[in-house]
């Protein structure tokens, strides 16, 4: 593949969409998304961050509520009370 022109270019702007430029044009532009690009990056951190730790903190709750204590989880999985350490729990008056 060769260039024939090389004074005008092809610069993608964006959602598929592109524009001629004169080479030199097209070197500004992209000189200029380069400049913004780290100062957006900069600036949406922190957003990003306490987005994150709001994630991790919904999702530490949900899995605390959906998680029922050990003895609720062996009485459901032994609902036909076949389970003798949950009968003699039951019985023991000292063990609560």
């Amino acid at each position: 593949m060769y260039l024939y022109n090389v004074e005008h270019v092809l610069i993608n702007v964006g959602t598929g969409y592109y524009v001629e430029k004169i080479a030199e044009d097209a070197k500004g532009l992209l000189k200029k998304e380069t400049d913004f690009l780290p100062k957006q990056m900069e600036k949406t951190q922190p957003a990003l961050q306490e987005k994150h730790a709001i994630k991790q903190a919904v999702t530490e709750m949900m899995m605390s509520k959906k998680t029922p204590n050990s003895h609720q989880l062996t009485a459901l999985s032994h609902a036909d009370s076949s389970c003798l350490s949950c009968h003699l729990s039951q019985a023991d008056p000292y063990n609560k």
